[in-house]
């Protein structure tokens, strides 16, 4: 190789084949090194807030569909994605209509923004209305039904995980998840119960956990992800903090409300989805009067099963 040509260090070297190659299989082996491959620096996960997406979604003209909340071209993602492991959409269903859905995915976790109807999947039927939370077995086609007036959901799912590996989604029957309902006024029942009993400032916040009869021992709400109800009493700061899940969340409800990214302010809006990046350091600040509720799914569960989700609580500095 003339001098002009050879690296300088092994970081500058291209994927290296085999020398003489015997067979189809030796042919397709490729080699790099600790300066080509090792510590990749891919595409980071953004501060994102997705306001468009929800005023679509709520706006009367828009027709019964799924609008995702997609960055897979700031992520570098060959599929859409909401963050490298998980995907959010909203789902519009005008008045007596139908939306169909079949995620390749897991599971399927929907939160009711506005209005009521039912949900037939894997055999059973979910009667829901704002507020309400349920949880799909992955694998299963599912039909939502929207009542006398328009519905708007909320829906999340592992969809890019799955596609990351070229996975198909659970055959059916074999799901990780059952379905589960959780009704609005029981959530809310469990919140206030988190108030009464009360909590040490070693506690990250007043979170209500969504799990389940099958993902019970880990306290998932499906083996990867993880759902959380977190509220904010009116002047509360929740400490500056830091884990190495993302957090794609819905802002449900709270007035004044910010969060601080790593130094940097984010105003929520109503119903926005917004993207808390792993490994930021982050606090919420609600500078209202009413409690703030925000309903935040995180790629926890993959995280507590590799011993890694690096929880720690930071001081920043005043």
């Amino acid at each position: 190789m003339p001098d002009d040509l050879r690296p300088h260090t092994i970081a500058e070297m291209p994927a290296q084949r085999a020398a003489d190659p015997a067979s189809p299989a030796q042919a397709r082996g490729r080699f790099f090194n600790t300066g080509n491959a090792f510590n990749m620096q891919l595409p980071v996960v953004p501060d994102h807030l997705f306001t468009d997406e929800p005023a679509r979604a709520l706006d009367p003209a828009t027709p019964t569909g799924l609008i995702t909340c997609d960055i897979s071209g700031m992520l570098d993602c060959a599929f859409p994605a909401t963050s490298p492991l998980v995907l959010a959409h909203y789902a519009r269903i005008r008045a007596g209509e139908t939306l169909a859905t079949d995620f390749v995915a897991s599971g399927v976790i929907a939160y009711v923004i506005t209005g009521s109807g039912q949900t037939l999947c894997a055999g059973e039927t979910v009667a829901w209305g704002p507020g309400d939370l349920f949880i799909l077995p992955g694998g299963e086609p599912g039909t939502h039904t929207a009542g006398d007036a328009d519905a708007v959901l909320w829906i999340v799912t592992n969809e890019p995980q799955l596609a990351f590996e070229k996975l198909r989604a659970p055959a059916p029957g074999e799901a990780p998840t059952d379905v589960v309902h959780y009704r609005g006024a029981e959530i809310d029942r469990q919140i206030d119960l988190l108030y009464d009993v009360g909590r040490n400032e070693q506690i990250a916040g007043s979170a209500l956990i969504f799990s389940a009869e099958r993902q019970e021992a880990t306290r998932n709400i499906l083996p990867t992800l993880t759902a959380a109800m977190n509220s904010l009493p009116g002047g509360v700061v929740q400490r500056p903090h830091r884990h190495n899940s993302v957090a794609v969340s819905l802002v449900i409800k709270g007035e004044r409300c910010f969060s601080v990214i790593d130094g940097k302010r984010k105003d929520w809006a109503p119903w926005a989805t917004t993207i808390t990046p792993p490994v930021s350091v982050h606090s919420h600040h609600n500078g209202g009067n009413e409690r703030a509720l925000f309903l935040i799914i995180q790629d926890g569960g993959i995280y507590y099963h590799a011993r890694a989700m690096g929880f720690e609580f930071v001081e920043q500095p005043v």
